[in-house]
């Protein structure tokens, strides 16, 4: 596999991107796919089980309430989890805003340590 750029469209890219990025796009879809399928086959059992006389209707739509809602509960701790892993853009002006908050509060504490030594 060569590591030297390829001019494709005006822009250079590196062909072992493309095969990585092509591989990585079939596994998300495929993860997409199962889910979607796990979903209609969840679904279809719980039909089934009704139609047997299994499990009553409003127990059935119950179960299928719960899946559904821990399904979503689990992939907004899933977003959570992937954002709280992202690293944070900190910006000059905030460590000129961090530098100025830690001088005036060694200001105050030089105050503070001035006034007590004078009172003692």
């Amino acid at each position: 596999m060569t590591t030297e750029p390829v001019e494709e469209n005006g822009n250079k890219e590196y062909p072992h991107h493309a095969a990585l990025y092509q591989m990585a796009r079939r596994v998300m879809l495929a993860a997409v796919g199962a889910t979607m399928l796990a979903s209609d086959e969840i679904e279809e059992f719980i039909k089934k089980l009704v139609e047997r006389g299994e499990l009553a209707e409003q127990d059935a739509r119950k179960l299928m309430r719960e899946v559904l809602d821990r399904r979503e509960r689990v992939a907004k701790e899933r977003k959570m989890e992937q954002e709280h892993n992202q690293p944070v853009t900190v910006t000059r002006a905030d460590i000129d805003s961090l530098n100025a908050r830690l001088e005036e509060l060694s200001r105050k504490l030089d105050n503070l340590s001035q006034a007590r030594h004078a009172n003692d």
